[in-house]
């Protein structure tokens, strides 16, 4: 078997446009460090902005999309707790407040235990239950399971995105539920510090 680490961040928030984001920050991980965008746009359609070959090749060989761009992707941190991210036409700025009441939960539980396969597999069946939509286990695609194991979680409070110039206006829920993979992003806009672990 061969184990694959992914440490980082994953942001999803809503818009009032329909367009849904989820920005994953990668600060640890065997393609090194990068960040992927994955976005749904009001019609279904699912686009991965990806920063090159390799991270492109391994997001769609897990998840599914319509379409894909290989542009520059960067992150940064800003005052006042704004996160940005500039993807080619994509244009965002997400500002992240306080933990979330399951941010405070997962904080009392070690991460060697949160992030372990094993907890993911026990902790998916709650996942289902209190965070619709949310699974922290299932398949990878070409017989590889993959495992989320949450560290921390803080709330998102505020987003100004643009798409080809046009503003995707103010911040909604992550309602309908993404559909790149086997689970979604809560459905209340968040940001939460994670392992991904993917066995194959």
């Amino acid at each position: 078997m061969t184990r694959s680490r992914f440490h980082g961040e994953i942001y999803g928030v809503g818009t009032t446009s329909g367009v849904r984001i989820v920005v994953g920050h990668w600060t640890r991980s065997p393609l090194g460090e990068f960040t992927d965008v994955m976005v749904q746009f009001a019609d279904g359609q699912r686009l991965l902005i990806a920063p090159n070959e390799d991270v492109r090749e391994f997001v769609t060989a897990t998840y599914t999309f319509d379409s894909t761009e290989l542009v520059p992707v960067t992150f940064a941190a800003e005052p006042n707790g704004w996160r940005s991210v500039q993807a080619g036409d994509l244009s965002i700025r997400i500002r992240v407040a306080g933990p979330t009441v399951l941010g405070r939960a997962l904080s009392i539980v070690p991460d060697a235990v949160s992030t372990a396969p094993w907890f993911c597999a026990i902790s998916d069946p709650i996942a289902r239950v209190v965070l619709r939509g949310v699974r922290t286990r299932g398949s990878a695609g070409g017989g590889r399971r993959e495992y989320y194991g949450a560290k921390h979680q803080h709330r998102v409070t505020d987003v100004s995105a643009s798409w080809q110039g046009e503003d995707l206006g103010s911040l909604t829920p992550v309602t309908p539920q993404v559909t790149f993979g086997f689970g979604s992003t809560p459905a209340a806009p968040s940001v939460t510090s994670i392992t991904t672990t993917i066995d194959s």
